[in-house]
């Protein structure tokens, strides 16, 4: 590789943005965004087929996409590997592991899907895409992307545990999730915007235990 293609800046995706459209073969046959219409995507990449991590990884959203179907959202994998390999793999996990792989994963031979979603890191890898994970709600928003290296598993437990947080501030007006926030945990108010607001935070919240100053409350849901 080149120190120019090391250095090449990678178009990402932002958080906020539209998600870029996916016109795709994978082991389901073609897929698009459209496909899952009404539901959130979890699209997720590997770099390679038959690697030991990727298959730990694979087995474990396996074992979880029950808990992902619940929160009506569509796990999606992808590499730059074909369909065949793609089958292949699938097969032999699902053998090793004792456990269905039901989700849809990409052949992205061509490098488009994985171009348009910034997966391909040049100074991280022979041009296959890192472990990048993007979060794309069903009005085809992207709402969050983690990135790892090669040599590092995603946890699904963190997976699933940031796709509740979105849910969770969807459905509750001006709040936000404190660190390591789980369902049934406080959530944060955004802090007040003005001196009077500040003053109305903390009359309301007096004697509150989850009130910790006027910028600092939490409460229950």
């Amino acid at each position: 590789m080149s120190d120019a293609a090391a250095t090449r800046p990678v178009s990402l995706p932002t958080i906020g943005s539209p998600a870029p459209e996916i016109n795709a073969n994978s082991t389901h046959g073609p897929l698009t965004l459209k496909d899952f219409e009404g539901k959130w995507v979890v699209l997720f990449s590997h770099p390679y087929d038959f690697t030991p991590v990727c298959s730990t990884e694979f087995i474990g959203f396996a074992r979880r996409a029950g808990e992902f179907e619940k929160r009506n959202a569509q796990l999606v994998g992808l590499s730059v590997d074909s369909v065949y390999s793609h089958i292949a793999w699938v097969r032999n996990l699902e053998k090793q592991a004792e456990v269905k792989i039901p989700f849809p994963v990409i052949a992205d031979l061509d490098q488009k899907v994985a171009g348009a979603y910034g997966m391909i890191h040049p100074g991280a890898s022979d041009m296959a895409p890192v472990r990048a994970l993007f979060y794309i709600d069903p009005k085809r928003i992207v709402r969050a992307c983690i990135y790892y290296p090669m040599n590092a598993g995603r946890s699904v437990d963190e997976v699933l545990r940031l796709l509740d947080a979105l849910l969770t501030v969807d459905k509750t007006a001006d709040t936000a999730c404190p660190e390591g926030w789980r369902p049934g945990d406080p959530v944060i108010y955004p802090p007040p915007k003005t001196v009077a607001a500040a003053e109305a935070r903390l009359k309301e919240h007096a004697g509150d235990p989850e009130a910790k100053d006027w910028f600092f409350v939490k409460r229950k849901l």
